[in-house]
């Protein structure tokens, strides 16, 4: 492992046992926690999602239980690989049901992360009739709220802000209007901004409006990045701090390991996230068609480990790099930090 990896292991762990009044937190369903070092995260993945699209979703009509009953053994199969953290990335209108996140954790003991957030991609079909005319300024408000008070009602708050847009260099006015209203609700909660994005073509304009609102990079979660095709792009992201998610894992391997090599030959390892985006229930499915959550422990850290990875790189990627990611921290871009 080279000597940049232990350092950032090093300087975790001392920051977790330091006794500080400013120590790290997690937002998970149950509440703010303590960060702990040694968890095992997946940092991306889903329990239920509802495509039917947000002018149609009736998330009342879902039966909880039945639910439960399908996607328990799936759940039940992390307890061999002491996974503490999951993080649900399931979006409002996407099928988001913090009720059911909570029923879940509670059951299986895993402390299961919700999001705050709307998702524009594939044209804005999740995207509610509120919100095309409303200003991102409004939106955040909203969204601010839902950290603070609780969500739909409920004690439960979100632990990260979820958007989407659809790839391409010059973002549609509305995706541009969710990644602003995102930047604005980090600067008052400090939770990091996960955006499902794909090619690193629809990166860099989100980045742009991060920096004009004054959001560090560190705050920004690239989603999807295994689609890009072009490495340098990688190198490029993680020099300006950008966290970048290979969360492909329930469905290919192969390109996942090039990737990985390729980090951690350019020692950017530490920049990486690595999750499955598995699952899920469907309701609109009458034979549900779920995928485990267990690939990266039985297939890709095999796989890994036959080209020279070791443990300690595993748990940089799996526990030192989300814990960070996921940190409730505000994060200011250098130039907006100097004036303050």
């Amino acid at each position: 492992m080279n000597k940049k990896l232990k350092i950032n292991i090093l300087f975790l762990f001392v920051l977790i046992g330091c006794g500080s009044k400013k120590q790290p937190l997690i937002q998970d369903v149950n509440g703010t926690h303590r960060l702990t070092s040694n968890q095992i995260w997946l940092s991306h993945e889903h329990i239920l999602v509802d495509f039917i699209g947000a002018d149609s979703i009736q998330p009342n009509k879902w039966n909880h239980d039945t639910i439960i009953k399908e996607v328990m053994p799936y759940l039940q199969e992390l307890k061999e690989f002491n996974v503490t953290y999951f993080v649900d990335a399931t979006p409002d209108y996407l099928g988001r049901d913090v009720l059911l996140l909570e029923k879940i954790a509670n059951k299986t003991g895993i402390n299961i992360i919700t999001n705050t957030g709307l998702y524009g991609a594939r044209n804005n079909k999740f995207i509610p009739e509120y919100a095309q005319e409303m200003a991102a300024e409004d939106l955040a408000k909203m969204w601010i709220n839902e950290y603070k008070n609780g969500i739909d009602g409920t004690s439960i708050r979100p632990g990260f802000i979820k958007i989407g847009i659809d790839t391409s260099d010059s973002l549609p006015v509305i995706h541009k209007k969710l990644v602003k209203a995102a930047a604005l609700s980090h600067l008052k909660t400090g939770l990091t901004i996960a955006s499902h994005t794909g090619k690193a073509i629809g990166l860099w304009p989100q980045l742009d409006i991060l920096k004009e609102i004054g959001v560090s990079p560190e705050a920004f979660i690239w989603v999807h990045a295994q689609e890009e095709d072009n490495n340098d792009n990688y190198l490029k992201a993680a020099k300006l701090g950008c966290w970048i998610s290979l969360d492909g894992l329930g469905w290919e391997l192969e390109k996942h390991v090039e990737k990985l090599l390729f980090a951690k030959r350019n020692g950017i390892l530490d920049r990486i996230l690595i999750s499955h985006d598995s699952g899920w229930y469907d309701p609109q499915r009458e034979n549900q068609a779920i995928r485990p959550y267990t690939n990266i422990f039985k297939k890709l850290y095999p796989e890994l480990k036959t080209h020279g990875f070791t443990e300690e790189e595993f748990k940089v990627l799996l526990s030192v790099n989300p814990s960070k990611a996921f940190l409730i921290e505000v994060r200011k871009s250098p130039s907006d930090k100097n004036s303050q």
